[in-house]
């Protein structure tokens, strides 16, 4: 026997090896949750733009093709009574059809287009209207609904 004890161990430069191997690793994990945290909310945003366009839409397809007491242009929002009122209708942020702020909302921005249209076939240009209703929440989203509604 030889006496000195066989030392076992971990060197200097093979525990700073270790810790810079972890550090990297942990860094590209880390990144990656944070991109994949990031993106999580946009198909809520998505989904919330989407009801809030399909909301818009409804409320202006049920409304009457021809004004009904021939006033055109009423002011305020809980007045119109026809499609062609709702043209240029601007929202900063969502609105019921009284034109109350929809708490929790306040985010997203409508816009209203009515267009006479002829694109169907079959039937006259001016018994169809097209309506775009845009909804757009900075930075990420920024979509637009298309309908047409016909005199019959």
């Amino acid at each position: 026997m030889n006496g000195s004890p066989k030392q076992l161990g971990f060197t200097l430069v093979e525990n700073v090896v270790a810790i810079v191997v972890i550090a990297i690793a942990a860094g590209v994990i880390l990144g990656l949750l944070a991109t994949n945290v990031g993106a999580s909310a946009d198909p809520m945003i998505r989904q919330q733009a989407v009801a809030i366009a399909s909301a818009y839409t409804e409320e202006i397809l049920l409304r009457s093709f021809d004004d009904p007491d021939g006033v055109d242009g009423e002011g305020a929002r809980a007045d119109f009574d026809d499609i062609d009122d709702y043209d240029g209708l601007l929202d900063n942020g969502a609105r019921d059809q009284f034109g109350n702020a929809i708490s929790g909302l306040e985010s997203y921005d409508i816009a209203v287009s009515v267009v006479t249209s002829s694109a169907l076939p079959g039937v006259a240009a001016g018994d169809t209207v097209r309506v775009d209703v845009t909804v757009s929440r900075a930075p990420q989203i920024a979509m637009t609904v298309s309908s047409y509604r016909t005199r019959r």
